[in-house]
């Protein structure tokens, strides 16, 4: 995955050096991330993954002597070492479970909620696709539902081709399969088995970009859309609510039009790790910088009050 992002994270990375040669960083500030070292260990969801990744090799120019891992097991994968206290930081493309809080609570893991950006999972086809561009929640649920036989578009609409239909998706650890299977089967993780899974987002857009048939379909976090927009076509949502056909874009998944697959993403941050120099100076970083590079990205800002509160969260925790 990182090889995708490495022009973007080099073009942030020129950006935060031209600001800091500015003044935007203040020299005090420089000095005291040029002192930090020590490690910090992040792991989760690979929606989130790109933000973690691109605001941690910014971090590192700063503070070169702390080394920062950034993994992608999943939202599910990410919290299972998070609560047996392997990690510093969680990426999560939905909110933490009650399952997952017994776990932590089990393992005396403490953690911080921060709230970081807005996503809209994407359905998408290859570009090779001419005789679909919306789908209804209805037909998504026929699809995707457990135990579904459609194999073949003609079976998902009259008027539709005889073409096979091939499905790739996130695997079961993904906070993306956990909160598409509940917006559009009702009950997460109910799905659907045969299909080709992957907790790497990069493996489902090779997997659709490499169609010829335009017999395809997969589903993923936006930014993985908008980084391939050139092989990808994506499909608009029609929930059935008289808003008609809405395709994901920075507009729909702010306002909460694109439904009902908008979402927010965050990050756990354990409280044990504040307590280590670099970790807090890390998402402290990360909240100072993260508005700006959220649509270089993909993703979509917080509205206002939900951003203020999240860095208010961070104040309260690290007073």
């Amino acid at each position: 995955m990182r090889k995708r992002f490495a022009p973007l994270i080099m073009g942030l990375t020129l950006l935060a050096l031209i600001a800091a040669a500015c003044g935007d960083n203040g020299t005090s500030s420089n000095d005291a991330l040029k002192n930090l070292t020590g490690d910090i260990v992040a792991d989760g969801s690979s929606t989130v993954f790109p933000i973690t990744q691109a605001i941690s090799e910014e971090f590192r120019k700063s503070a070169s002597q702390v080394k920062v891992s950034v993994g992608t097991s999943g939202t599910g994968g990410g919290f299972k070492r998070f609560c047996n206290g392997e990690t510093d930081i969680s990426d999560a493309s939905r909110p933490i479970k009650d399952e997952e809080k017994t776990l932590c609570t089990g393992k005396a893991i403490e953690y911080v909620e921060l709230k970081i950006a807005l996503d809209g999972i994407s359905v998408v086809v290859n570009k090779a696709n001419k005789f679909v561009d919306c789908l209804t929640t209805a037909e998504l649920k026929k699809i995707w539902e457990p135990n579904s036989k459609i194999n073949n578009w003609k079976d998902v609409r009259a008027g539709f081709p005889d073409k096979a239909l091939k499905l790739f998706g996130p695997g079961t650890d993904s906070g993306t399969f956990d909160f598409f299977t509940e917006k559009i089967n009702g009950t997460a993780k109910a799905s659907r088995t045969d299909y080709t899974p992957s907790e790497d987002d990069n493996v489902l857009v090779q997997g659709v970009a490499g169609d010829t048939t335009g017999g395809y379909m997969a589903y993923f976090g936006f930014s993985y859309y908008e980084q391939n927009t050139d092989k990808l076509k994506v499909l608009g949502v029609d929930d059935g609510s008289g808003s008609g056909c809405i395709t994901p874009s920075p507009d729909t998944i702010n306002s909460g039009t694109y439904k009902p697959l908008s979402r927010p993403l965050f990050i756990y941050v354990k409280k044990a790790s504040i307590s280590k120099p670099q970790v807090k100076a890390f998402v402290t970083y990360y909240l100072d910088k993260v508005n700006g590079i959220l649509a270089d990205v993909g993703y979509v800002k917080l509205h206002t009050d939900d951003f203020t509160s999240t860095k208010q969260t961070w104040t309260t925790a690290t007073a």
